[in-house]
């Protein structure tokens, strides 16, 4: 495991009355005293944590939260989307029971976006509620999942269909936990990167287009661009849509397409953040279709997807099953799917489309 590095943290603040918090952004905060000073007090934490991570930063973080809670207590879940289900959200619910937590207990969600989901339902639920902190360990969850305050578990005929907007104490991303994690997962966290270009800010897309090398190869001064930039953006739509009501919604570019991949595939075949890449590269061609942008910027976004290490191209599961699965996104109304598109280039909007028109985005971009 690599040696964890120093730097003086960045901050970025989600302005949300009694609910704000900050989200923490440098290089070795697992062991800095001051990343987990101030937080809700306790007689004792929860890390809740995954068989991938537990053994690189379980112990790190155990030992830095000894100096806050009398008791750090530990459940170790096992890795995956596909077990993103009540069977493993109960292991959290056990835990806590059988070790007498009360409602001051504090979890904390160390891993990526299914930890971090889960971790946090638990906490909205147990006792009606208790504090927790999320610990993002990939790049998707520190640039996106762990912000905000969804928290969720899959349903067979939906992702994320089980949930609750819960928002956590503070987030803490440790940039040097990006050095442990596997190509392909870097790869799906740029995913979601990428996506604020688009939706909210041109010039982060020029910037992501001319570093993305630098990205891929975990360049730190890149990565914790790219992390503050991310946050900073997300910050700003959720401290105007907590609740996804409107604006919020425009987060979720690629996420039609992308959740009805993950569902039709099997949760796991395909990582979160490579289904959002795909289903961005299908609402690209699906704006386009609908006269909002033109090709030229279709086919821009698309090659920047690709550099990632991104598919392009989806799975063939049928346009009918593409259709059903996506008439139960949780953004469908009365049965019509409703799609994020970009209106044009850095502002996105959500529409409905005939599904002649998706089955016509469908043709073109799966196989």
């Amino acid at each position: 495991m690599p040696a964890p590095t120093s730097a003086v943290p960045q901050q970025v603040r989600i302005a949300l009355g009694e609910r704000s918090y900050d989200i923490q952004i440098g290089a070795g905060l697992l062991g800095a005293p001051a990343a987990w000073q101030g937080l809700p007090a306790a007689t004792a934490a929860l890390v809740v944590t995954n068989t991938t991570v537990a053994p690189l930063y379980a112990a790190r973080l155990r030992e830095s939260l000894t100096a806050h809670y009398g008791t750090v207590h530990e459940v170790v879940l096992p890795d995956g989307e596909e077990h993103k289900d009540w069977q493993t959200l109960n292991l959290i619910f056990d835990a806590l029971l059988s070790k007498g937590c009360d409602r001051k207990t504090v979890l904390f969600a160390l891993g990526g976006g299914v930890v971090g989901d889960m971790a946090g339902f638990a906490a909205a639920s147990y006792m009606r509620g208790v504090p927790f902190v999320q610990v993002p360990t990939t790049l998707l969850a520190q640039v996106d999942s762990s912000v905000g305050g969804k928290t969720a578990i899959n349903h067979p005929q939906g992702k994320n269909m089980i949930g609750a907007f819960y928002q956590p104490a503070r987030v803490v991303c440790d940039l040097d936990t990006l050095k442990t994690l596997p190509p392909r997962e870097l790869s799906a966290g740029l995913a979601e990167v990428i996506k604020y270009g688009p939706i909210a800010d041109m010039d982060f897309l020029d910037w992501i287009e001319a570093n993305v090398d630098a990205l891929v190869r975990r360049e730190p001064a890149a990565l914790a661009h790219a992390v503050k930039r991310s946050c900073e953006i997300k910050a700003e739509v959720v401290g105007q849509d907590e609740r996804e009501s409107g604006l919020r919604a425009i987060l979720n570019f690629g996420h039609t397409f992308g959740h009805a991949i993950e569902a039709g595939l099997g949760y796991g075949e395909w990582l979160h953040g490579e289904a959002v890449g795909c289903g961005m590269v299908m609402a690209l061609n699906l704006s386009r279709r609908l006269g909002l942008v033109d090709e030229a910027f279709e086919r821009r976004v698309t090659a920047l997807v690709a550099r990632a290490g991104l598919p392009i191209v989806g799975p063939d599961l049928g346009a009918e099953r593409y259709l059903s699965l996506m008439r139960v996104d949780k953004k469908a109304e009365a049965g019509q799917i409703r799609f994020v598109v970009i209106e044009r280039p850095g502002q996105a909007a959500v529409r409905s489309a005939p599904d002649d028109v998706v089955r016509a985005v469908l043709a073109d971009c799966t196989r």
